[in-house]
């Protein structure tokens, strides 16, 4: 456990303590992945950081456009998202579980993807 730990970046509290791979922040139950030598600032990720991959191993980036390679089920909806549909200007995250795909799907809305079910357009 290292001397200081970061504040949360949700609510700013200096209450967080490591849990596993990651920082939980006491106050608000935030939780994020610990970076290590990232500056406070937020800024790039450092050496040797994960690449996130499609489901055929192209490397994705911030503002790619992607194509859904199976059908989806939006949770707590009767919506699909189906194969096939595009997906411009995604955002790559640390999501919850293995959803590290930020974006807005027309006709469905915000929602996040798991790099395994999209390819690069």
């Amino acid at each position: 456990m290292s001397d200081t730990l970061p504040t949360c970046p949700e609510c700013g509290s200096e209450y967080t303590y490591e849990m596993g791979e990651l920082l939980v922040c006491s106050l608000c139950a935030h939780e994020w992945e610990a970076r290590i030598g990232q500056g406070a600032n937020g800024g790039a990720a450092p050496e040797g950081a994960r690449e996130i991959r499609d489901a055929v191993g192209n490397p994705l980036a911030d503002g790619d456009t992607v194509t859904v390679v199976k059908s989806l089920k939006v949770k707590g909806s009767s919506l699909v998202i189906k194969v096939g549909t595009k997906v411009r200007g995604i955002r790559l995250v640390d999501g919850v579980g293995d959803h590290d795909i930020d974006c807005r799907i027309e006709g469905v809305g915000p929602m996040q993807l798991k790099s395994s079910v999209v390819k690069k357009a």
